[in-house]
């Protein structure tokens, strides 16, 4: 962002004073949005001396503008604070000398912010958090975590709201380094930073909007030292892959993919039922379900009617013969996508199935649950632009795949999924709280969408049915259609936590909602 900003003024001419009055002005109609009108509401702003400070000061202008009694409390002396942000301070400090209704207060010391605190007769209705940025890089010390305290000890009878991140935060970093304002909205610039939507930050920084201060859109996705790889799927984008891949009025069933589910066993075929829903209720035109012979009966009892079963021969005890392996793969090849692993097992005949078909299968492939178990950890097997392969592990699947403590990925799971899908050319979904979809190339989307009442079972199975369900109809867009399937899975589990709640919530509510989801964002806009 530092080198966004740079280039903003050097390469295009816009200078770094409009740029933070772009920021303030988008910043106040944020405000407003989401705490109501301002007029005659008192507003206490908490500037450092940085830019972060000098947007604080320019937030404070307009805030008075539309009829606010604002109080800026400085931390330190004006005449230290250098460029954009002196400019602003010091124009505060002359419509004080003009107005009763804006006020500059400079602070030097943990003492001066007590006696403040102490001989305050008035009660403040919101505070600004700007004091510090994205520039912050290690724990806050002194007076500053006697403010950050303050701030956090006022809420929620006097909501905060954080310019750019909550301070406190380092603005690359998923964990906070230390004391960090809780805020209940935040309004950052020109993209969202990691700290402001990974947790556990993310969680500190209540409502996040972005405010597009006008740095063009080239220098967002590339500059000359930096290429952007972190990225956040939007409810527009998945939109815009949705209308992208629409049907035409003269489709049919086979124009829509036809996925070939391997999935299921004795005593699991609910884990294939769940994903074959899934695959279907994404849109795919057809679905046919293989499973050992002994448990097709089963299935074909709980399973969707429209779908299709393929017995693969298995022996007493259910495990797969020799004739099973050799039907199940290729079975694989004949289909749009093969998707495999809910329910399935890991015994070895099940395992060698999985390895045959990531090996030598010709067809896009969706790996989940049993499936990764039987690859774990990951040694052999590439996706290629013609056959990707899409995994889906949650962090303990992840952990077993690299060959790591479940601990080493939660702690990077940046990290994680990028190395894994970097180093076989795979896609990666790794499942959680903000799911993150790594590419072959080494970007990482972050999902926003989704519930702690998600954390149930089979929820990953309805995922990999819908994934499959989307990548079937196209093929071509395995990038596009995994994102839109997180997102959407996650939209649907959204719907019904709001119509049931999250502790009721089981996998099969999401496929009830994932029509509203597809339908919501077809009617969105």
């Amino acid at each position: 962002m530092a080198e966004v900003d740079r280039l903003t003024s050097e390469q295009f001419g816009i200078p770094g004073l409009l740029l933070m009055e772009n920021a303030a002005v988008g910043a106040t109609l944020a405000i407003e949005q989401h705490f109501g009108p301002v007029q005659r509401r008192r507003v206490r702003v908490f500037c450092g001396k940085g830019n972060n400070g000098g947007d604080g000061a320019a937030v404070a202008r307009q805030l008075w503008m539309r009829g606010a009694q604002v109080e800026v409390l400085l931390f330190g002396k004006r005449e230290t604070a250098r460029g954009d942000a002196r400019v602003n301070f010091d124009i505060v400090a002359q419509l004080a000398q003009a107005s009763p209704q804006i006020r500059l207060v400079e602070l030097q010391s943990e003492s001066d912010f007590a006696a403040l605190l102490n001989n305050s007769p008035s009660r403040f209705n919101l505070h600004v958090d700007a004091l510090f940025g994205t520039g912050l890089a290690r724990g806050l010390e002194g007076m500053f975590v006697k403010v950050v305290e303050y701030l956090n000890s006022t809420r929620p009878y006097v909501p905060v709201c954080s310019l750019d991140i909550p301070s406190g935060l380092a603005a690359d970093l998923p964990h906070p380094v230390g004391v960090h304002v809780v805020a209940d909205l935040t309004v950052t610039f020109t993209a969202p930073k990691v700290a402001n939507v990974l947790p556990p930050a993310g969680h500190v920084n209540g409502k996040l909007r972005v405010v597009d201060i006008g740095s063009p859109e080239s220098l967002l996705r590339a500059t000359p030292n930096h290429r952007a790889t972190l990225f956040l799927v939007t409810e527009e984008g998945v939109r815009a892959y949705l209308e992208r891949t629409r049907r035409m009025p003269d489709a049919h069933k086979g124009h829509v993919g036809h996925v070939l589910l391997t999935a299921g066993s004795r005593g699991k075929t609910g884990a294939a039922a769940l994903a074959g829903e899934g695959v279907l209720r994404a849109g795919a035109g057809l679905l046919t379900m293989a499973i050992p012979a002994s448990a097709q009966a089963l299935l074909v009892s709980q399973c969707l009617p429209e779908a299709m079963t393929l017995a693969l021969p298995d022996d007493s005890h259910g495990r797969l013969t020799e004739e099973g392996l050799r039907a199940g793969f290729a079975a694989a090849n004949q289909h749009t996508v093969c998707a495999i692993g809910p329910g399935l097992g890991t015994d070895p005949a099940v395992r060698r199935l999985v390895q045959w078909i990531v090996q030598e299968g010709q067809s896009p492939a969706v790996l989940d649950a049993d499936a990764l178990n039987c690859l774990a950890p990951w040694q052999t097997g590439r996706g290629t632009p013609e056959r990707p392969i899409i995994l889906t592990p949650h962090p303990g699947e992840m952990a077993r795949l690299l060959g790591v403590s479940v601990n080493d990925v939660l702690v990077d799971r940046l990290g994680a999924a990028r190395r894994l899908a970097t180093t076989h050319h795979l896609f990666v979904v790794l499942k959680g709280y903000y799911t993150l979809i790594a590419t072959p190339e080494g970007d990482v989307y972050i999902n926003p969408t989704g519930n702690a009442g998600m954390a149930t079972g089979g929820s990953g199975d309805v995922l990999t049915g819908i994934v499959a369900g989307l990548l079937a109809q196209t093929p071509h867009l395995p990038l596009e259609a995994t994102l839109a399937a997180v997102y959407l899975h996650g939209k649907a589990g959204d719907l019904a936590n709001e119509a049931l709640g999250e502790r009721s919530l089981v996998a099969s509510d999401i496929l009830r909602f994932l029509p509203q989801a597809f339908k919501f964002q077809s009617s969105a806009g």
